[in-house]
């Protein structure tokens, strides 16, 4: 049996004393019985949430198992027990037969445009095959599909829109038909009003976002994953990109630049907003803290940014947090992360199904 004694962050006001791991489920009841007893101390929060990594995936497409495992270890071991593959070509379905590795919400894999994504990653076909194949992937997922939106037109030398919107609306119609919601791939302007209108119910990057686009988010209740530790590439990407295509450097520079404004303005807006890493295609796994750190950089409150990785990033994707009879996956810290997010990348003990495992 264990004990987590000190202040427990139910949720962002409320806060308890102590809660015990029973079964590896938590209770706020003190148990009866002679049981033997392990005390925790310190401020709890519930398992934090990367809302986009990729288990399964780096720079060159699927890997193994073994460096599957690693990747899931590393988000563990920095407290991110909620992890939502947001594309992924592998298949570890495994992972949920392990009790020391995190729960994943699957995507299916990535559905693109032909030679219109990274090479290895994704379906590549034509948009007749849009609906049929985000049926497919609607099914294999864990009720998410993930779209790429846009990526460098070739004939153009900039980004352009992957999709046109009449392939776009059967796609919406087809995942929600099947119970799955759907989330793009973005970085530019502008495919993003068509996403929106077409249903789309989340948009990863969004480093497009302007004083247009902004407003029509905010009205549909449409969510942003910034995953700005991965923006902070741009200017590479750019310097690579540029001998070739210059119009798209100097793009992706102007979208680095502007970039914690536009999740601000996101933000400020209304538009809900949740910690993504982007990791495993070229980013490591475990930087769920720095996340957090990247968008009060941005300008959200600590708080905020925190429920933004805990919390609310929890209801948002159906799953509870530190609440009566759910698994007791959470982690401790020394000291408040609400008034230091900067807590994050130091977790005392982490906890999942009820065990210590980190």
């Amino acid at each position: 049996m264990l004990h987590v004694r000190g202040r427990v962050l139910v949720g962002p006001e409320e806060v308890r004393d102590e809660l015990w791991v029973v079964g590896g489920r938590v209770t706020f009841d003190r148990p009866v019985g002679p049981a033997e007893v392990r005390t925790v101390t310190g401020w709890a929060l519930p398992g934090l949430v990367d809302a986009h990594c990729h288990v399964g995936l780096d720079a060159h497409g699927p890997v193994d198992a073994a460096a599957s495992e690693k990747q899931a270890l590393a988000d563990r071991d920095a407290g991110a027990l909620l992890l939502r593959d947001a594309g992924s070509p592998s298949d570890t379905r495994w992972v949920d037969d392990r009790d020391d590795l995190p729960r994943i919400i699957r995507a299916g894999r990535h559905i693109a445009r032909t030679r219109r994504y990274i090479r290895n990653y994704a379906h590549e076909i034509e948009p007749g095959d849009l609906a049929a194949h985000v049926r497919q992937e609607a099914r294999r997922g864990d009720g998410w599909v993930k779209l790429v939106g846009d990526w460098i037109d070739r004939d153009t030398g900039d980004l352009g829109p992957c999709w046109p919107r009449w392939a776009l609306d059967e796609a919406m119609a087809a995942a929600h038909a099947e119970g799955a919601r759907v989330t793009a791939h973005v970085f530019g302007e502008e495919s993003l009003a068509d996403l929106v209108e077409a249903g789309i119910d989340c948009v990863e990057h969004a480093t497009g976002l302007t004083e247009e686009t902004v407003p029509l988010f905010a009205a549909r209740g449409v969510a942003i994953v910034p995953t700005l530790v991965n923006i902070a590439t741009f200017p590479s990407i750019a310097a690579g990109g540029e001998a070739k295509f210059p119009d798209y450097a100097r793009h992706m520079r102007e979208l680095h630049r502007r970039r914690y404004d536009t999740v601000a303005a996101a933000y400020q807006a209304g538009v809900p907003v949740f910690v993504g890493t982007d990791a495993g295609g070229s980013l490591p796994h475990g930087l769920v803290a720095a996340e957090v750190a990247e968008l009060v950089r941005a300008g959200l409150p600590a708080p905020v940014a925190l429920s933004a990785a805990t919390w609310a990033a929890r209801e948002w994707l159906g799953r509870p947090g530190l609440v009566e009879g759910a698994s007791a996956d959470l982690v401790v810290y020394a000291e408040d992360p609400r008034a230091d997010v900067r807590v994050l990348a130091d977790p005392r003990q982490v906890l999942l199904r009820g065990a210590v495992v980190a």
